[in-house]
Order: C-alpha cells, then sequence, then structure tokens
C-alpha cells in the first residue's frame, strides 16, 4: 500500500493538477480559439499548450501506473486513473480522491 510518506502519492497528486490545468487549457482555450479565431495569429501564439499538455500526460500515466502498483490496485482502477488525465476535470477528481485515501486527516487544534 502506498504510504504518504513516499513520494509516490505526492508525485501523483503534483501531476494530476498539472495535467488537469493542461487539459483545461487546452479544451476550453486552445481548442475554442483554434476553431472559431478569427485572427490566425492568435492560435499560433497558443501553440505551447498542446504541445506541452503533450508532454506531460505521459508522465502524469507513469505517476498514475506508478502509484496503482504501490497501491496494489486492480487494472480497471488503474486504467480509470490513467484515463482521468484524458479529461478536463477528472484528473482533479482523482487526486482529491487519492488525498482522501492516502493521506491522513488533519484534526482541528485542541486548546
Amino acid at each position: 500500500m502506498a504510504r504518504s510518506s513516499d513520494g509516490t502519492v505526492q508525485r501523483f497528486r503534483i501531476m494530476a493538477v498539472v495535467s488537469g490545468v493542461m487539459s483545461l487549457l487546452l479544451w476550453f482555450l486552445y481548442v475554442p480559439i483554434k476553431a472559431f479565431a478569427q485572427n490566425p495569429d492568435l492560435p499560433s501564439k497558443l501553440v505551447w499548450i498542446p504541445m506541452v499538455h503533450g508532454y506531460l500526460y505521459p508522465i502524469y500515466v507513469i505517476t498514475a501506473i506508478q502509484l496503482s502498483i504501490k497501491a496494489k490496485w486492480t487494472l480497471p482502477k488503474m486504467l480509470r486513473f490513467i484515463l482521468a488525465g484524458t479529461l478536463p476535470v477528472a484528473s482533479l477528481v482523482a487526486e482529491r480522491r487519492v488525498v482522501a485515501q492516502f493521506l491522513p486527516k488533519k484534526s482541528p487544534k485542541q486548546n
């Protein structure tokens, strides 16, 4: 079982957030501008978005596989976490589920 003390959970959290943000930029900024922009120069200024997303998504996949192996998840659950990186908000939801499962809940300070 993956522990919060090793870096696997933290790496997955970082990559899930980064992948989620890049996916949001890709689907809700780059794609609409590319499809509907009146100015042909505007999509060329945003060409970095799909490039960065394309380079970071494989890193997200590797971290999801590593977390799945350490957590001893089933293959279908592993695939769901991998595919979560393809939908704009799904990787952020997956990150929240990992936090709920692996990181200890902080109790309020008692006086």
